[in-house]
């Protein structure tokens, strides 16, 4: 068995930066596709991706009264780019500029007849470079882009049974091109005060509509530039007073004061001797001192986790 094919493989940061960075570019091509063509659905939910057995999805998008859908397959290394009268095409995921994978996927689309035109500056990165004139991005190993699908894998399954725990207002488990991670999100169902904003190449708006309710959110990135190295995360928006002191598990998770948010090392989960159980004690520890810390009404709110095949005990 290699390290692509284990059930939490080995995701160092180093070692894919440049794929990671290509392929954060390619998904934000197939997230605006969404993006323009769904209506808004709060929090962007409208435009997120999804975890599938072979990669990512945007699920169906509507176009007029025509449906497409496009699958980053990191098996075959492809993105299947499939319409609702059964034609598809496909565009390889190979070491090739964002401008060329850009290109192509229009070219598919309006092979299929399916034009889309979308906004080409991508979001939430600084000093962005459109993508019909990117020639910087252009790496793709693949063995690296299986690693990073396969720990999505694992993610989803175990941020959807902590999902389970809540019966208020939840965010599905998705996958965010704009920020390259993937999210799961808790509601209070109370307003928060008007988020700053600020975020390169967001508009203010789009921040201020997702922050418009208290937040318990957690999630995972593969690794950034504030963050060098694969890791999950979980912060409060407002943060409660006394968050950052907050008991959390495991041991190796810390709060960041320069992010503000609670961290813990992907590779302390993959490592743990119950990978599952370790995230699990992360994604309910730094919700209790959210949702502690601001007074939600727990006993509305919480359940017990779910069970398959059997119902909600009442």
């Amino acid at each position: 068995m290699t390290n692509a094919n284990e059930t939490w493989p080995d995701l160092p940061y180093a070692a894919w930066r440049d794929t990671a960075a290509t392929l954060h570019l390619w998904t934000q091509i197939a997230g605006k596709m969404r993006l323009v063509q769904t209506p808004w659905l709060n929090h962007s939910w409208h435009c997120t991706l999804y975890v599938t057995p072979r990669g990512l999805t945007t699920s169906a998008i509507p176009h007029g009264n025509r449906t497409f859908e496009l699958t980053f397959d990191f098996i075959r290394h492809v993105l299947i780019i499939s319409s609702d009268d059964g034609a598809t095409k496909e565009v390889e995921l190979r070491p090739r500029t964002v401008a060329d994978f850009y290109a192509a996927v229009m070219a598919a689309l309006s092979e299929l007849g399916l034009p889309v035109r979308i906004h080409q500056v991508p979001n939430e990165i600084p000093d962005a470079i459109r993508f019909s004139e990117d020639e910087t991005h252009a790496s793709y190993d693949p063995d690296y882009a299986e690693r990073h699908w396969r720990a999505l894998l694992q993610i989803d399954r175990v941020f959807k049974l902590f999902r389970t725990g809540f019966l208020g207002k939840s965010s599905p488990v998705h996958f965010f091109w704009g920020s390259f991670d993937m999210a799961v999100t808790r509601f209070s169902g109370r307003t928060a005060p008007l988020h700053p904003g600020g975020v390169p190449n967001l508009p203010d708006s789009v921040a201020q509509e997702a922050y418009s309710h208290e937040v318990s959110s957690a999630g995972f990135w593969p690794g950034s530039a504030g963050v060098e190295y694969a890791a999950f995360y979980a912060y409060a928006y407002p943060e409660p007073e006394g968050y950052a002191k907050a008991p959390v598990k495991p041991a190796e998770a810390f709060y960041d004061d320069t992010l503000k948010e609670f961290v813990l090392p992907y590779e302390a989960v993959r490592t743990a001797a119950d990978p599952d159980q370790a995230l699990l004690d992360f994604l309910i520890t730094t919700y209790e001192a959210a949702a502690n810390g601001a007074n939600w009404d727990r006993a509305a709110l919480d359940c017990p986790l779910g069970v398959p095949g059997k119902p909600r005990a009442l």
